[in-house]
């Protein structure tokens, strides 16, 4: 069983390690302060002042040179394109992934900005988010045209298993109702638990069909609030690309309007939906069965996904909590209005 000793964390850097890294740009002047910012089990980010400046520092943990230079390059491509993204800073050759001690940094310019949720947009706002996913993915077929896809894993395409479902919500109830001292959290657990089982024990049948899933293409990978930077009212940037790579891109999009537009109660806000989604279908060129498809599928995603209980449970981890309550009931309330959040998304 994992346990929270598999949760990776690092240091800030210090003083040195900064001075080392600094040396490598241009005009980037000495370290002053360096503060965490973010945590992630993908990177460490942490705002960086210099006597010549503000950054962005990002420490990425998986070291993944390759990947890191194909995202750099297409945030790169991006930005001379007018879309809002932080490129990361070039060094003096050119380079812009930096190993020190076998760590890999990556030094972005610092963009002032806040995140809004989907309560805090507009309809009108809403259509603009779903126009800039849609730019965004039309965009990224255009400048990664040369490069080759990455591979996927081989269930990528296949609907998720019920009967591995089963045994998951087996391990995570044992869990739950062993934890000490017993919480509402884990009675809320319990009974979500509980009531996935009989929804999928009732709704097996409706496993998407292999096959059945929208056009992949090149995605940004993780589209939601914490991603996005708005000053006032207009997005100028988004951040971390790095689950960059090839998925179904509406799948995204409905993925990402799940996160954005749920209310507390486990609820989507369906009018804002409806025009983040008509913004995404005009702007994307996809058409309503693309949508249809994606949503069929994101629901059944939602269905048999317990990562929230896992990070708790399995790993120790407990800053998706937060976001359990209502990510729980957005899969009772999607199952009960399929109807409707079909429509929201595909009319």
């Amino acid at each position: 069983m994992l346990r929270s000793s598999v949760v990776r964390t690092a240091a800030t850097p210090d003083k040195d390690t900064l001075g080392s890294l600094l040396r490598h740009y241009t005009g980037a002047g000495a370290p002053l302060s360096c503060e965490p910012v973010a945590e992630g089990l993908l990177n460490h980010g942490y705002f960086l002042a210099t006597t010549r400046g503000r950054y962005f520092l990002k420490h990425h943990l998986d070291g993944d040179r390759a990947a890191l230079t194909r995202q750099h390059r297409a945030t790169r491509r991006l930005a001379a394109l007018g879309l809002p993204v932080a490129p990361p800073v070039a060094d003096a050759d050119g380079r812009t992934v930096t190993v020190l001690d076998g760590r890999c940094y990556a030094l972005h310019p610092w963009v002032e900005g806040h995140h809004l949720s989907g309560a805090a947009l507009t309809r009108g706002q809403s259509w603009q988010l779903g126009a800039l996913l849609g730019l965004v993915h039309t965009t990224l077929e255009q400048v990664m045209a040369d490069e080759p896809h990455p591979p996927r894993p081989p269930c990528a395409d296949a609907g998720a298993d019920p009967e591995r479902t089963f045994e998951m919500i087996d391990e995570l109830l044992a869990l739950a109702r062993g934890a000490l001292p017993r919480t509402s959290f884990d009675e809320l657990a319990e009974h979500r638990l509980l009531e996935r089982r009989a929804l999928l024990a009732r709704l097996a049948h409706h496993r998407p069909a292999p096959g059945a899933e929208p056009p992949a293409g090149w995605v940004h990978g993780d589209f939601h609030p914490l991603n996005v930077l708005y000053r006032d009212a207009e997005p100028t940037a988004i951040v971390d690309w790095d689950r960059l790579g090839v998925q179904p891109r509406a799948e995204e999009a409905v993925r990402a309007a799940a996160i954005f537009f749920v209310r507390p109660c486990g609820t989507l806000d369906l009018a804002k939906v409806a025009a983040y989604a008509g913004a995404y279908r005009h702007t994307s060129q996809a058409g309503a069965d693309e949508l249809a498809a994606a949503v069929h599928r994101v629901w059944w995603e939602r269905l048999n996904d317990f990562w929230m209980l896992t990070w708790r449970y399995q790993l120790g981890d407990r800053r998706t909590d937060p976001q359990f309550p209502a990510a729980a009931a957005l899969a009772v309330w999607w199952t009960r209005e399929y109807r409707a959040v079909h429509r929201a998304f595909t009319r």
